[in-house]
């Protein structure tokens, strides 16, 4: 089975696939035309990807592409509904880099609180500010409300209890299991903004999340609170969030992720979010442990294999009438 790899992706997970028997062609950095150029020349029936956009040119670009797997879990950077059209299957990673995220999560809610970053750049400045760094508020008795409680809301939750913090989340679905586990209370989203301390979001991206945190919603939040988003780009209005933290209406945020983000082959990065004081950022690195990427590697293979062995479509997200979702 010929396999074309489009971004970055494990040495483990290389060497997998080929002892499984398939002709691996690994071409990252492409986009649009460069990348069906690749999916035309090597023919290849398995497509693999993390960031790299999958749009309808690639799609068209050959007959023998019957499945594209995201090494992640959302699939908002492929056409779904095209690849259905066209009988490509789009499986995922789900769950794989959960951890990763809420690691990353807690991480930047400790930053945010005590302002470690301002703090170590006045540090390499040689400036000696303790006086203004030493008005953290603590975590502990703060209220966390979580937007979205699946997989990676889960885990911050869990992490977040052992800072003693107060749980509230918002979420389409009701989750009276992790309520009684946790003791997370669940609220509508206006409230939510209104009580908490800290504002995390852990939804899918798309068009039903696009903005989702805009000027409204901002002007909800306590100016002594914090955003977070360590989702997808786009979930939050940017400009709104600049112009709220400017005038005082909120302490900070932190983002990793953004409305503009280079492609994979690009160094040079745009969007002038995390240019505005008090917003820390990282690279879009939420999953990029090497214990998520390991996961994400092997449940790729277990995909892949599947695949060949039996023609099953594992974690399909659009599973033609026929197909098995295991």
């Amino acid at each position: 089975m010929n396999v074309l790899i489009a971004d970055k992706f494990e040495e483990e997970g290389i060497a997998a696939l080929r002892e499984a028997g398939c002709a691996v062609t690994i071409r990252t950095g492409l986009k649009d035309a460069a990348l069906a150029d690749a999916v035309r020349e090597s023919e290849c029936e398995v497509l693999i990807v993390r960031s790299t956009k999958v749009g309808k040119e690639v799609l068209a670009a050959s007959s023998a592409l019957s499945l594209i797997i995201r090494a992640g879990s959302g699939v908002d950077t492929i056409d779904v509904e095209s690849a259905t059209t066209r009988g490509i299957r789009v499986c995922n990673c789900p769950g794989m880099n959960s951890v990763a995220v809420a690691e990353l999560t807690i991480g930047l809610m400790i930053a945010l609180d005590r302002r470690i970053v301002d703090e170590t750049d006045d540090l390499r400045r040689g400036v000696w500010n303790k006086k203004e760094y030493s008005k953290a508020r603590g975590l502990k008795g703060r209220t966390l409300g979580i937007v979205g409680m699946g997989r990676i809301g889960y885990e911050v939750a869990r992490r977040a209890a052992a800072f003693e913090m107060r749980l509230i989340y918002s979420d389409v679905i009701a989750r009276p299991d992790l309520e009684a586990e946790l003791g997370i209370r669940r609220v509508e989203l206006p409230d939510l903004l209104r009580e908490a301390d800290f504002v995390t979001l852990h939804v899918p991206g798309g068009s039903d999340t696009t903005h989702l945190i805009g000027a409204e919603q901002l002007a909800l939040m306590k100016p002594t609170a914090f955003l977070l988003n360590c989702a997808r780009g786009g979930i939050v209005d940017e400009k709104a969030l600049a112009v709220a933290i400017g005038r005082g209406a909120l302490a900070g945020a932190a983002l990793d992720v953004y409305e503009i983000e280079p492609g994979a082959a690009d160094t040079e990065f745009k969007d002038p979010t995390p240019k505005v004081p008090r917003v820390y950022g990282t690279h879009h690195i939420g999953a990029s442990t090497e214990q998520a990427q390991l996961a994400v590697a092997e449940e790729v293979v277990r995909i892949v294999t599947a695949y060949m062995t039996s023609g099953k479509y594992l974690n399909c997200v659009n599973p033609p009438k026929a197909a098995i979702v295991l």
